[in-house]
């Protein structure tokens, strides 16, 4: 049985400036998440599609989806519309701690429909282009303003934007001289830069396999986070005001060795937050300690995709899209997004 008062995480977060974040989670996870020391939630793309599979929850979900099929023609708003409920109901779990908090804690991410790919433009311009008015529900808001595409509008406790999947130090930079560009509220959503630590990996890894390439393994294990710190170091000698998300964990590792980071982690609640509270590691603060040069000049020696990563200026903007880390990421959302619609489809077949 777990214990979950004084667990691993609530140590993180009260030595470190690092905080614990849950994903994709049903409500009973959200609520064991909360008093195991989360601070906030990510719900991706894939979360439709995995409710309306859930052994638990798939019968809430499709009768939710059913009324979303009756009330939307289009099949993507009926998935839009039924991912906001969905979502909507994880907030109301971490209400409670976004009041308590006084707005700093209690997020959720709803990271919508993937946008459709246009080879050769800056991410972060497509990612944020203004669409339309849309409410932020937040302890002091309740207003109205434009927000960004894709990302746009939190369902929360406290709605945040988010720019997810680069792994590039420069699109930091980027995002933070975009966002007040292609933004107009009143009070703007918290702006978040994610780095997908555990993809990264997996994508090198494999790709390291493909190729032949001979590299010890223990160096490919410290590939993402070799990364993150290039990341979290442009960020502060920039000052950009952005938050920084770290996630995709593959392992343990992409949460303790990104401990003593100014960020957040997100993770799964089974297989990962679940086994870090049985185990009950020491807090180390790893984080701090510079990824070695011979680690990282083999990477980048080895493999040109780690170069890509590791270098601000290694891949051009249009390049972006087809960077192979950033479609590995996108195709999972895109295949259970079609999956969903395939769903609904099928729905709309059978009342006919």
């Amino acid at each position: 049985m777990l214990k979950l008062k004084d667990t691993y995480f609530h140590r993180v977060s009260r030595q470190t400036p690092t905080g614990m974040w849950i994903n994709n989670v049903t409500a009973e996870e959200a609520r064991l998440a909360i008093e195991s020391g989360a601070v906030g939630c990510t719900q991706n793309p894939s979360y439709p599609w995995k409710m309306l599979n859930h052994s638990k929850g798939s019968q809430h979900a499709r009768e939710l989806l059913m009324q979303c099929v009756a009330q939307h023609e289009d099949d993507d708003m009926a998935q839009t519309a039924l991912q906001r409920m969905l979502v909507a109901e994880i907030a109301r779990v971490f209400l409670p701690l976004y009041e308590e908090s006084g707005g700093r804690q209690g997020y959720v991410s709803i990271q919508g429909k993937p946008p459709a790919r246009r080879p050769g433009r800056h991410p972060a311009v497509r990612t944020l282009q203004p669409r339309g008015r849309a409410k932020h529900h937040g302890k002091n808001s309740g207003h109205a303003g434009r927000t960004p595409r894709h990302r746009g509008t939190g369902r929360r406790a406290g709605a945040h934007q988010r720019h997810r999947g680069d792994e590039r130090a420069a699109d930091a930079r980027c995002v933070r001289g975009v966002y007040p560009r292609y933004t107009r509220l009143a009070c703007p959503a918290p702006l978040y830069f994610s780095h997908i630590a555990g993809i990264f990996d997996e994508y090198i890894a494999k790709g390291a396999v493909r190729d032949g390439v001979d590299i010890p393994k223990d160096y490919l294990w410290q590939a993402g986070i070799a990364v993150a710190k290039k990341i979290d170091q442009a960020v502060r000698e920039n000052k950009a005001p952005v938050g920084f998300i770290s996630g995709g964990a593959r392992g343990l590792h992409h949460f303790t060795e990104m401990v003593g980071c100014a960020a957040v982690v997100t993770i799964n609640w089974q297989g990962t937050a679940e086994e870090l509270i049985l185990q009950d590691p020491p807090v180390v603060q790893r984080f701090l300690q510079p990824t070695p040069h011979s680690v990282t000049d083999a990477l980048c020696d080895a493999l040109p995709d780690f170069r890509k990563a590791y270098f601000a200026d290694a891949i051009a903007p249009e390049e972006y899209e087809e960077y192979g880390p950033v479609a590995l990421f996108r195709e999972s959302f895109e295949d259970a997004w079609r999956n969903a619609l395939s769903l609904i489809a099928d729905m709309r077949g059978a009342t006919r």
